[in-house]
C-alpha cells in the first residue's frame, strides 16, 4: 500500500474545489472569499479555511471588540417550548452566503441570521414538529448550501435527527419538491427494509448537483457484527438517490480479499463521520473514512480492512471510486481519518500538482496528486510492533510519508516523559512503568492491574492526538500549510471478552487518560501546538506552542516557563494578513487533561512568517467549532460557536470599532 491505488470502474471518488497555486488563477468555485463571504464549513469545498481579507491585521487586530453575541436557540423556540433543553457544546460553525448567516441551532434547527448585529432573519420551520411535544435535538457542525439555477430558489440543506432537509433560504420554509414535503429520511437504507438507526453531526457536502451524507455510527465493542457505513448521495433538486457507496467491499469486489475469513460478511463502521471536501471543478469527492468495529480489537476480522481509515476519491455525479489509500491497515489505534481532506495547488520540483492532503491522528500529512491519487512525495511501508494478544491480527507493516515529517511526538519512551524538575520526571517514570512503552503502532494490550503487570498501552499520538476534526488552514498565495495538533496519549487497554454478553474475545477497557504527577501532564510539553509547513517543498517552516499550558501549576510556577501549550481541539482560521487559532474548550469529548485554569478559552493571530503571536484574547468561553471571517457592509467580522460546561452554547462576533 505504498501508492496510492487507481480504481477501474467500480467505486466512486470526485475531488474537491481547490485554492490557488502561485501564480495561477483559481476556480471561480475556489473564490467565495473573494467577495467577502463564506459558503462552506470549510471557506470552500476544499477546506482550506482561507478568506483573502485584511481589514482585520497586524496593525489593527488588537482594537477588536465584541460586535454582537447570539444565543445557541432564538427566544422564539423558547417561548414555543418552555422546556426547551439542549448542551452547551454548540459545535455549529456558520456559513454566511448574499448577506445571510446560516446555522444549525442548539437542537439542530436551521436558523438565519443578520451578519451585522446577530439578530433573526428565519427559523427554519418543521411542520412535523408540534407544540405539545418538546423536541430533543443537538447542534451538529453546520449546513450545505446550493446556489439554485433557473426557476430553483437557492436552498439550505441540513441534517436533524434522522432527516436531510432542504429549506428555502429566503423563507426558511420546506422546499416541497424535495423528496417528502421537504425531507428525506435517512434511516431508510435499500440493503433492509426496516428502518436503522441513524446519526449525522458533520454539515452536509454540496457538490454541482448532488447532496452527499455520512453517518456518525456507534461502536459495538461487545459483537464483531455491525452495519457499514454507507455514504450516500442525493439529487439536490429532488432529493431522489443517486448513489451509496459502501466501505466493505462485498462478494467479487476489489479489497473484498483484505477482509481474511470473509470477515466482510459481517464486519461494520469504516465511517464517514467528519467533514468531506470536494473539487467541483473536477467533480470529484475525497471521503476520510474511519475505523472498522471494533476499534482496538481485530482479531475476528483479520487482513488490511480496505476501505476502513483510507482517503477514498470517488465520482460525485455516480459514486464510482477513482482511488484510495489506505493511511492505516487493520486500524487498533482508533485513529479514524478525522479531518476533511484538504485540497491546494502547489508547485513541486517545478511540477504545478493538483494537490490533496490527508492530516490524520498519528500526526502525518499524507499527500497526493487529487486527479490520479499518485502520491506527491513517496509513502513508505515501515515495519511495526507485533501484538501480543492472544488471537489479534496484526498488519506488519505501516505507511509512512517521507515527506512531510510528522507534526507531532510519534511514540513515547523515558526520553519523552515530564523532566521539569528531577522529582517530577522520578514521579513520572514511576506511573508510566504501570504501561507498556513503544513506538508509533504498538498495539494495545490486555489489563491486568496485579502486582508487576500492565495496565494497557500507553499511546501516542493518542486517539485524541496528533490532527483534530478542525483540520487546519492552507494559504494559496505562499503554500504554506498551519497545522494545530494535540500531544497527548492514553491507556490502549483490552478486557477480556464476556461470553455471555459479546462474541469478542477482547473488547476495550476504560481508555483512560493516565494522570501526571501532581495533576501535571505526564508528557513533555509543547501539549498543544502549531506547525507551519511549506506545501511546496515539503518542509517544516515554525513550530510553536499555542496557548500557555499549565505553566503557573504552583510545583513548576517558580520556573518561568515558557507557553506550554493547551492540549485541546483547537480551530483555525486563516486571512491575508493573520493565522487565528482557538484552543478549543475542554467541554468537547475526550479533552486531556493537565491544562490550566482558563483552559480552552484563548484566542490568538499569530503571524504566518515567524508564528510570533501578534494579538490574544480570552473569551467567555473555549471553542466549541471553527471561526469564520466575512466582510459585510465593508466591515470584517470573525464569528465564532463557543460554550463551556459552565456557559450555555452562543455565537460571537467580532469586528472593529
Amino acid at each position: 500500500m505504498g501508492s496510492a491505488r487507481a480504481v477501474a470502474g467500480s467505486c466512486p471518488l470526485v475531488s474537491a474545489v481547490v485554492c490557488v497555486v502561485l501564480g495561477l488563477e483559481a476556480p471561480a468555485a475556489a473564490q467565495h472569499g473573494t467577495a467577502g463571504e463564506w459558503h462552506v464549513h470549510g471557506g470552500e469545498n476544499g477546506y482550506t479555511r482561507y478568506a483573502p481579507l485584511d481589514q482585520i491585521n497586524a496593525e489593527t487586530v488588537a482594537d477588536l471588540e465584541v460586535a454582537w453575541r447570539r444565543q445557541a436557540v432564538d427566544a422564539s423556540l423558547h417561548a414555543r417550548w418552555p422546556d426547551l433543553r439542549y448542551s452547551n457544546q454548540l459545535r455549529s460553525t456558520p456559513i454566511m452566503v448574499d448577506g445571510v448567516l446560516y446555522a444549525s441551532n442548539g437542537i439542530g434547527m436551521v436558523e438565519a441570521f443578520d451578519p451585522a448585529t446577530g439578530e433573526t432573519i428565519w427559523v427554519q420551520d418543521i411542520p412535523f414538529l408540534t407544540n405539545d411535544e418538546t423536541p430533543r435535538g443537538a447542534a451538529n457542525r453546520g449546513v450545505g448550501y446550493w446556489a439554485g439555477a433557473g426557476e430553483d430558489r437557492p436552498r439550505i440543506l441540513s441534517v436533524r435527527s434522522s432527516y436531510l432537509f432542504a429549506t428555502d433560504a429566503e423563507t426558511g420554509r420546506p422546499v416541497l419538491g424535495f423528496g417528502d414535503d421537504g425531507k428525506v429520511d435517512l434511516r431508510i437504507f435499500a440493503d433492509t427494509p426496516e428502518p436503522q438507526p441513524f446519526n449525522y453531526i458533520s454539515p452536509p457536502l454540496v457538490v454541482r448537483d448532488v447532496v452527499v451524507v455520512g453517518q456518525l455510527m456507534e461502536d459495538h465493542p461487545r459483537t464483531k457484527e455491525n452495519r457499514p457505513g454507507y455514504v450516500r448521495a442525493y439529487d439536490v433538486r429532488t432529493g431522489e438517490l443517486r448513489w451509496t457507496w459502501n466501505p466493505i467491499p462485498q462478494a467479487g469486489e476489489p479489497g473484498v480479499e483484505t477482509w481474511l475469513d470473509d470477515s466482510w460478511q459481517y464486519s461494520g463502521m469504516a465511517n464517514v463521520w467528519t467533514n468531506m471536501s470536494a473539487d467541483d471543478e473536477l467533480g470529484l469527492i475525497y471521503l476520510p473514512t474511519g475505523a472498522p468495529s471494533n476499534d482496538m480489537y481485530g482479531g475476528h476480522r483479520p487482513g488490511d480492512n480496505l476501505y476502513a481509515n483510507s482517503i477514498v476519491c470517488l465520482r460525485a455525479e455516480t459514486g464510482e471510486m477513482v482511488w484510495y489509500f489506505q493511511t492505516v491497515h487493520h486500524d487498533l489505534w482508533d485513529y479514524d481519518n478525522n479531518v476533511a481532506p484538504i485540497l491546494m495547488d502547489v508547485t513541486v520540483d517545478g511540477r504545478e500538482i493538483k494537490a490533496v492532503v490527508q492530516l490524520t491522528k498519528q500526526a502525518m500529512a499524507y499527500t497526493f496528486d487529487r486527479v490520479t491519487g499518485e502520491p506527491v512525495w513517496p509513502i513508505v511501508e515501515r515495519p511495526v510492533p507485533g501484538s501480543e494478544t492472544p488471537g489479534e491480527w496484526i498488519a506488519p507493516t505501516q505507511p509512512f510519508p517521507t515527506k512531510p515529517a510528522p507534526f507531532d511526538v510519534h511514540g513515547i519512551s523515558h526520553d519523552t516523559l515530564i523532566d521539569f524538575t528531577p522529582g517530577l520526571r522520578e514521579e513520572a517514570i514511576a506511573i508510566a512503568e504501570e504501561y507498556v512503552l513503544g513506538e508509533i503502532y504498538t498495539p494495545p494490550s490486555v489489563r491486568n492491574e496485579n502486582e508487576g503487570e500492565t495496565r494497557g498501552t500507553l499511546q501516542l499520538p493518542g486517539s485524541v492526538g496528533g490532527a483534530e476534526w478542525g483540520g487546519a488552514g492552507f494559504d494559496p498565495e505562499t503554500g504554506m500549510l498551519y497545522v494545530p495538533s494535540v500531544t497527548g496519549t492514553f491507556a490502549a487497554d483490552l478486557t477480556p471478552g464476556n461470553p455471555d454478553r459479546m462474541n469478542v474475545r477482547y473488547t476495550r477497557g476504560d481508555r483512560a487518560f493516565p494522570e501526571g504527577p501532581r495533576g501535571l501532564p505526564l508528557l513533555k510539553p509543547p501539549y498543544g501546538r502549531i506547525t507551519a509547513i511549506n506545501m511546496n517543498t515539503g518542509d517544516h517552516v515554525w513550530m510553536v506552542p499555542n496557548g500557555d499550558g499549565p505553566r503557573d501549576h504552583p510545583d513548576i510556577a517558580h520556573l518561568n516557563l515558557p507557553p506550554l501549550g493547551q492540549p485541546g481541539r483547537a480551530m483555525t482560521l486563516l486571512t491575508k494578513s493573520l493565522l487565528f487559532v482557538s484552543e478549543g474548550d475542554p467541554i468537547m469529548v475526550r479533552t486531556p487533561p493537565g491544562a490550566g485554569p482558563e483552559a480552552g478559552k484563548g484566542f490568538r493571530a499569530f503571524e504566518k512568517e515567524t508564528g510570533a503571536v501578534v494579538w490574544e484574547t480570552t473569551l467567555p468561553a473555549g471553542t466549541v467549532g471553527s471561526p469564520i471571517t466575512y466582510l459585510h457592509e465593508d466591515r470584517q467580522y470573525i464569528v465564532l460557536p463557543i460554550g463551556s460546561l459552565e456557559l450555555p452554547g452562543e455565537w460571537m462576533a467580532l469586528a472593529l470599532p
